[in-house]
């Protein structure tokens, strides 16, 4: 957010951006909650409709069995013989609207009594009616083929709770009964009506109940009855004209409702869509919760009207703020452009222009005080600026100076540390020339002497006998000033040194363990080697011989009088380069941790009286500047390992 215009109109929408919508979110929140309060009170007040209704329907049930059972006709009829009994009773259910009628009298009341409480009550003189639940056997003693009726095949139902059942065949039925007090015919009339696909009892409810067509238009209202979990009369439909018997209810509204006793008042899943809700238990006469009348709406048609509701109040938002941002950008053109002529005159002195400058922004707010203040400050800029620059030539002037005396002294620096390699190099030379004088030369002189003593005082045929051990005694000798040939080779490397200067370093590492065997030679010291051919290297063979010589006498001086050396070649690569490595490993003690970054330090040593503490700096020195690199590390079994990388000669 770099820009001013944009961080303005930030901050000046900034309320609007965020206390709007959290207005319109708690505002959205509470209508919310106020239309789901309304849509519940609803479905309450159709459920308490629908239980009046079905009240109401008992209670006229009741009401109408006991005017027949008081009837003078009734009484005329049970003096009649059976088939006037029976002609009566059809035509009084029919009359009554009752799917059974039927007389007991008292001993079969008395009987009928153990199992039914209405009955029971009525024997005591009160009349009763309630809702009982009649098995496939008690249906199917009663006539009208109600036990066929009542049958309803179960539909599986997504969210109900699982079942074995496959077929509904109870009934639940408006069980009423009357009592009976006639001259010698004392008993008990009991009707009733099934409540099994009785859809003119459901229809009636849902034309009662939903009036209107803001909930029940369009199929959009429904009732049912459950017998348990059941539906057994309901206009809820499964497809377009096939009404959705046999399926159940979810198992979440069992539980509430046949388990808890709970009156459920909510959204719930009904058989394929979501409806509002209301679930009222039903009782039986025993006082057992047998099933559930059940009213509701479709949610989806006010879930579209509070979604329609959601998008206008957004769309009235963007649109409010889409209409605020062009009217405060018009508004804050007075502030804007001061502040862009700032910002392009900044961009042209970071550019070097130091004599840009704002000038009158036509206000003298804050704003115009900001503006004439940094022009005075981008005047001092640009007087120090000048200042600093006339400092810089000076300064650069003293540094040229001081940098002519410094290459000098790092001239004089080289020459000095030239003089030190050289230093280096003769003693090396006179350590080992003295050896090879004091153990060599003079012994060499007597053996050879001696030789032609022997060659010159033998006579023939003694001299041809020892001719074999003469001649040895040669070979030992012309091998004694092959040594001392290489010696001097190593000396004056400059007269035997090569043109091109490319080396094979096998030969030359094996010359070098030539010219130090006097010193390995004192110990017991075993030497290993593995020298294949290798890519040639470009180095001066005698200041190849220096180095190694160098690191094989240190090795053999750190081990003392006994161990093991072991001298690898072989081709690697560094950084993406082809080389050649040697490694110098020995079994001493090694170097110190805190002095394995100083051992190529000049004058750095652990011989304290016998050497100058130059050899290895030389030896990086010689190897660096054929293009190589010597490094020195601990080996992980012990000991001390140095290793030598030279590049490929191109």
């Amino acid at each position: 957010m770099n820009s001013v215009r944009l961080r303005l109109l930030v901050l000046a929408l900034i309320p609007l951006i965020v206390l709007m919508p959290l207005l319109m979110l708690i505002g959205m929140a509470r209508w919310t909650a106020d239309y789901d309060e309304v849509l519940i009170a609803n479905v309450e007040s159709d459920l308490r409709i629908a239980e009046q209704y079905l009240a109401r329907i008992m209670a006229g049930t009741g009401d109408d069995l006991r005017g027949a059972a008081g009837a003078a006709d009734f009484a005329r009829v049970l003096t009649a013989g059976p088939e006037a009994q029976r002609q009566y009773f059809a035509r009084k259910r029919t009359e009554l609207e009752l799917d059974f009628l039927t007389y007991l009298p008292m001993a079969e009341a008395r009987q009928m009594a153990r199992k039914w409480p209405v009955i029971a009550s009525a024997l005591q003189g009160t009349a009763d009616t309630q809702i009982d639940i009649f098995e496939a056997e008690d249906l199917a003693a009663l006539p009208g083929a109600l036990a066929v009726r009542a049958r309803i095949p179960l539909i599986e139902t997504e969210a109900a709770v699982p079942t074995d059942r496959r077929v509904e065949d109870r009934g639940m039925v408006v069980h009423s009964a009357s009592p009976v007090r006639l001259a010698g015919q004392d008993g008990v009339l009991v009707g009733g009506i099934l409540l099994n696909r009785n859809l003119q009892f459901i229809d009636t409810i849902n034309a009662l109940v939903y009036l209107n067509a803001v909930t029940g238009g369009d199929r959009q209202g429904t009732a049912t009855l459950f017998l348990d979990d059941v539906r057994v009369s309901t206009n809820v439909r499964l497809f377009e004209d096939v009404r959705a018997l046999g399926t159940r209810v979810s198992a979440a509204v069992r539980g509430a409702v046949l388990d808890d006793g709970q009156t459920w008042l909510d959204r719930a899943f009904v058989v394929n869509d979501w409806y509002i809700s209301g679930y009222h238990p039903i009782t039986d006469s025993f006082g057992n919760r047998v099933g559930m009348l059940y009213v509701g709406f479709l949610e989806e048609p006010f879930a579209a009207a509070k979604r329609d509701a959601y998008l206008w109040m957004i769309t009235a938002f963007a649109g409010v703020l889409l209409l605020s941002a062009p009217v405060f950008l018009w508004l804050a053109k007075g502030i804007f452009a001061p502040l862009e002529r700032m910002t392009q005159t900044m961009n042209r002195v970071r550019q070097g222009n130091l004599s840009a400058r704002i000038g009158n922004v036509g206000s003298r707010d804050e704003i115009g005080q900001v503006a004439s203040h940094l022009d005075s400050l981008l005047g001092m800029v640009q007087e120090r600026d000048q200042r600093l620059r006339a400092w810089a030539d000076q300064l650069n002037q003293r540094v040229d100076q001081r940098t002519a005396e410094l290459r000098e002294a790092n001239a004089k620096l080289e020459e000095t540390f030239r003089q030190l390699v050289m230093s280096e190099k003769l003693a090396s030379i006179g350590e080992i020339t003295a050896g090879v004088a004091h153990e060599i030369n003079n012994p060499v002189a007597v053996i050879q002497g001696n030789v032609d003593v022997m060659r010159e005082c033998l006579p023939p045929e003694s001299a041809a006998a020892v001719k074999t051990e003469l001649d040895l005694i040669d070979q030992q000798v012309t091998r004694i000033d092959a040594i001392v040939g290489k010696l001097l080779q190593f000396a004056r490397p400059g007269d035997y040194a090569s043109y091109d200067r490319t080396v094979d370093l096998g030969p030359v590492v094996g010359d070098c363990l030539v010219l130090v065997e006097h010193e390995i030679s004192k110990r017991q010291i075993a030497v290993t080697q593995d020298l294949p051919p290798t890519p040639p290297v470009r180095i001066d063979p005698g200041e190849m011989q220096q180095v190694v010589i160098n690191l094989i006498v240190n090795a053999v001086q750190a081990m003392g009088q006994t161990g093991a050396l072991s001298l690898t070649l072989g081709a690697c690569a560094r950084d993406e380069a082809d080389g050649v490595c040697l490694t110098v490993r020995d079994s001493g003690p090694g170097i110190a941790p805190d002095r394995l970054d100083s051992v190529f330090d000049p004058f750095f040593t652990t011989k304290q009286a016998e050497g100058t503490g130059l050899g290895l700096s030389i030896s990086q020195t010689l190897i660096q500047r054929a293009g190589g690199i010597i490094t020195a590390r601990n080996h992980p079994s012990g000991g001390a390992e140095f290793t030598v990388w030279l590049p490929v000669a191109a």
